[in-house]
């Protein structure tokens, strides 16, 4: 491994692997600290959307691991405006160890990587967000063992979360519904490419556009907001089109009785889910942002350490 870009990149075999180191790494630093593997190791941290997750999560696993983290804001690069992104590959790598750039166009993380000779992270694009996959899987390990056979339903917009749990799950043999309005459904490349993935780990997948329909037997709900950062310009046309797939308590009674709510955040309460649900006995909604933590600890660690 090079680059940490998607999901559709490493078998699952790596992905597994990275999971578990996660484990012993989050088990490590609950029973007294992170030996410090990565000392005198600076990760770049390339900002063109905000964030609250992806920042303090990685500047705090490498922290954790005994290196050091860089934010850059969006108006110190200007990615792609300013300086081209090849350019700032090559400074960057006479700089420090690893780049994670969070971005909204995926060509720009795809750029990066071709360019730079140090590792890439992708830490969100329009396409995918292979850092949040990882701690989800994570999450849902923690719970039922392993994802092999559990039902996961989507509900709500085919966007990029949606399309790196899609692969994560059709990579570890989870069957993997989504339910989203008419027109906003996933793109059909990342389709493809999971059932090429299901028909090697025997996951099933459906594309369905009823969220009832999609919750039926569901181990575990995943929703998110409605629109996107970047879609502002649609946010009034996606609240009349949205509404019928908040994940709300009835919703979640149609599930498995053992269901678990799941949310990449932030949450718009009141639309996409409620307060009841997020902060209701079947949520695992900060348990997961905190995993972000840990899986993104164990992709550093097979990026950066040697030996």
């Amino acid at each position: 491994m090079k680059d940490f870009l998607a999901i559709s990149d490493y078998s699952p075999k790596q992905i597994q692997e990275m999971l578990d180191l996660a484990v012993e790494l989050k088990a490590e630093w609950k029973s007294g600290g992170n030996k410090p593997i990565l000392k005198n190791k600076v990760l770049a941290m390339i900002f063109q959307k905000p964030s609250l997750r992806t920042r303090v999560s990685f500047d705090m696993a490498m922290r954790h691991l005994g290196g050091d983290a860089l934010y850059l804001s969006p108006a110190e690069i200007g990615l792609g405006k300013r300086e081209s992104i090849a350019d700032v590959a090559r400074v960057m790598e006479g700089y420090v160890d690893a780049i994670m750039a969070r971005v909204f166009e995926h060509e720009h993380v795809i750029e990066l990587a071709k360019w730079a000779q140090i590792p890439v992270i992708n830490g969100l694009s329009d396409y995918n967000h292979p850092c949040q996959a990882m701690a989800d899987a994570l999450t849902i390990q923690e719970k039922f063992g392993n994802l092999k056979g559990l039902n996961i339903a989507f509900i709500g917009d085919g966007n990029n979360v949606a399309v790196s749990l899609m692969h994560i799950c059709t990579k570890l043999g989870a069957n993997f519904t989504i339910a989203s309005p008419v027109g906003y459904e996933l793109p059909e490349n990342p389709v493809k490419l999971a059932f090429e993935f299901a028909k090697e780990s025997g996951s099933i997948i459906k594309l369905l556009n009823n969220p009832h329909e999609a919750v039926k037997n569901a181990q575990v709900i995943y929703t998110d907001t409605w629109t996107s950062m970047g879609q502002e310009e649609e946010e009034k046309i996606r609240q009349k089109v949205f509404p019928p797939y908040q994940v709300n308590s009835k919703l979640v009674s149609e599930a498995d009785p053992n269901v678990i709510v799941m949310h990449c955040l932030p949450a718009h309460r009141g639309q996409e889910i409620t307060d009841e649900v997020a902060d209701g006995f079947h949520s695992a909604l900060f348990p997961q942002a905190h995993n972000r933590l840990h899986a993104q600890k164990a992709i550093l660690v097979r990026l950066l350490a040697k030996g």
